[in-house]
């Protein structure tokens, strides 16, 4: 019996983490990461996705995004995973799984959780004892939020747009921010909240989101 979509409905950010299988590599060259991206890009623009924040690691990848219709994320990541896995097994000769199961999701309350979010998921390379700076990691939204690199995939949140009155301002804060200890518990949320499925927000939230996939 097929599963049922994920359901992330439309205007509301959502945190999308995939593993490969077994945690094995899913990106063996720079070339594979950039091939992802391009697809990433591609596909955010098919399904109107607005892609906010992402990291791409050896074995894993997070994404911060904003579909425009309710079935944006998940068509996005069916098509997306398809047309890499293909990609990646001629490429290296293997056939079968390459991303466990189903990619996890959460949605964010925006005003409560979405910059910790995406702090979160810049700052995957340093935690994974990568780089000592995030901005020394390339496969990272870091460089658009912090330096004004601007992919063509990025879509800046408007809570980051309204960290400062011009590109500089916005820079410099959002350096800031991230130089900030996240708090343990908001941590642990985040955490909690990804790998579980659960609504990252208040208790009032999870109930407004709860009433509305009733």
């Amino acid at each position: 019996m097929p599963r049922k979509p994920r359901y992330c409905p439309a205007g509301m950010p959502v945190h999308i983490m995939q593993r490969g299988n077994n945690r094995q590599a899913c990106f063996a060259k720079d070339s594979d990461l950039a091939a992802y991206a391009n697809w990433l890009a591609e596909y955010a623009f098919k399904f109107q996705v607005r892609i906010h924040a992402w990291v791409m690691m050896t074995n894993h990848v997070h994404l911060l995004m904003t579909p425009q219709t309710d079935t944006g994320v998940s068509m996005l990541m069916q098509s997306l995973g398809r047309r890499y896995v293909r990609f990646f097994n001629y490429r290296y000769h293997r056939s079968g799984t390459l991303f466990e199961g189903r990619y996890r999701s959460c949605i964010i309350q925006e005003e409560e959780y979405f910059l910790s979010c995406q702090r979160y998921v810049e700052l995957n390379p340093v935690r994974a004892g990568m780089v000592l700076d995030p901005g020394d990691y390339r496969w990272s939204s870091y460089h658009a939020h912090a330096f004004g690199l601007k992919p063509d995939m990025w879509s800046p949140h408007p809570l980051y747009s309204s960290l400062g009155l011009s590109d500089q301002e916005r820079q410099l804060a959002y350096r800031e921010l991230v130089d900030q200890k996240m708090e343990i518990e908001v941590l642990a949320k985040i955490r909690h909240c990804t790998k579980t499925g659960l609504i990252l927000g208040t208790d009032k939230f999870r109930m407004q989101v709860s009433e509305m996939l009733s």
